[in-house]
């Protein structure tokens, strides 16, 4: 039972933490990447910082439903 209640929030945390990374690399951070083409000029975010972030978000959340589950 303790074991559970451990990584449930344990699963909280990660999904929390990876949420925040992607929200950051999204949105506040500067951009890391620049387009050119044509007609105009696009910035791009970290790509590595959203990909992670969404595997730290995903992962949290999966062991967290895995623990807050009850199994007969």
């Amino acid at each position: 039972m303790r074991l559970k209640a451990l990584l449930l929030i344990v699963g909280i945390i990660i999904a929390a933490i990876g949420g925040v990374m992607t929200y950051r690399a999204l949105y506040v951070e500067p951009k890391t990447s620049l387009v050119i083409t044509e007609t105009d000029i696009r910035l791009l975010p970290n790509r590595t910082r959203v990909v992670g972030g969404a595997v730290l978000f995903v992962g949290g959340t999966a062991l967290a439903l895995f623990a807050a589950v009850r199994k007969k």
